[in-house]
């Protein structure tokens, strides 16, 4: 069996949910998990495995939004050959798959009113039928079910039944988002970075620059840890010195000057960037007047070094608000920083 995940955190919410899940672990009862994409339902779900009776036996993973509807039924349930066109031969389905284990349905909340009311029947009585038989087969299924979604809204909406959510909701797990474990960001960070250094055949990782850990904090991680994994890992590959501490950070890989515009009708708009908290205004550079301007590219040059350094200040160097107060795209930024010589450690 592989070795478990690691599961890294230090604050309160993070502790209280995963001493939760230990707590819940030992119990043969279904356990929902919920939270926003990335924040580790998947790892939740292995601990509930890992600590229970059932450590030794299977657990089987399936993504219920992974699969068209018609297709949900024959992969959880199985079926028999002549169910449907293509059925040439018969196959087990997850239940029986994970006979004995635990069966983890991560995004639940998309299941087919079909496939909930089936779903029903296995929680309920521990038996299935494959799609084409009338033959009941016997399961012995932990279920964990995992959604990013409110399943009582859900349920009042009539996208939910009511007495499945009855039956999942034994224990419910609920993660807290990165952003509201603004200490254990550094700490992942790290972990995450470490593991890329020795990836990359670094002798060892350098560490962050002031910067890039006040970007690292300031951000707001609408991916979670998935992101932050992602970010600090793409950082360390485009960084490509393993002497110097990480000095830039691209939190979003698809600004570019360059970017194409979303298609007339398309509903593809880019959504606007949280507005920068206003900084205390402060008096632009004082334009040199016409007749001491021999040089004019100089001169707008020279006036650009010194509206992108006034900007710097008043937004204290972060540079992606100094961005969004400029009205340019972070990378539009950092190439008119280049050009200036302003871009520093």
């Amino acid at each position: 069996m592989a070795a478990p995940a690691q599961m890294i955190g230090s604050s309160f919410s993070f502790l209280d949910a995963v001493e939760q899940a230990s707590a819940a672990a030992a119990l043969n009862r279904p356990v929902l998990v919920i939270g926003e994409r990335g924040t580790g339902k998947e790892l939740i779900a292995d601990r509930l495995h890992r600590l229970s009776p059932r450590w030794s036996q299977p657990l089987v993973s399936l993504n219920c939004a992974a699969l068209p509807e018609n297709l949900i039924d024959a992969e959880l349930f199985g079926y028999e050959p002549g169910a449907f066109t293509g059925a040439q031969r018969a196959r087990a389905g997850r239940f029986e798959d994970a006979d004995g284990g635990t069966l983890f349905l991560d995004e639940i909340g998309t299941l087919s009113s079909q496939a909930q009311e089936r779903l029903l029947r296995v929680v309920e009585y521990g038996e299935l039928s494959r799609l084409g038989s009338n033959k009941t087969v016997k399961v012995d299924v932990r279920l964990v079910g995992a959604t990013n979604e409110d399943l009582p809204a859900l349920v009042m909406r009539g996208r939910f039944r009511a007495d499945l959510l009855d039956r999942l909701s034994f224990e419910v797990i609920t993660l807290p988002p990165l952003r509201e474990r603004a200490e254990d960001i550094e700490l992942l960070a790290t972990h995450f970075a470490r593991r890329m250094a020795a990836e990359l055949g670094w002798p060892r990782f350098p560490g962050f620059s002031p910067r890039v850990l006040e970007q690292l904090q300031s951000w707001h991680w609408p991916g979670n840890v998935r992101e932050l994994k992602n970010v600090v890992e793409r950082a360390l590959y485009r960084w490509g010195d393993a002497e110097r501490p990480v000095g830039q950070l691209v939190v979003d890989p698809f600004e570019s000057p360059w970017r194409p515009a979303p298609m007339p009708g398309s509903g593809g708009a880019a959504v606007a960037a949280p507005a920068p908290v206003a900084a205390p205004a402060a008096a632009a550079p004082a334009t040199p007047p016409v007749e001491a301007v021999n040089d004019l590219r100089g001169a707008v040059m020279a006036y650009e070094k010194q509206l992108l350094e006034a900007a710097l200040e008043r937004n204290r160097h972060n540079q992606r608000r100094t961005a969004a107060a400029l009205g340019l795209s972070y990378d539009q930024l950092r190439h008119a920083l280049k050009r200036h010589g302003l871009m520093g450690e």
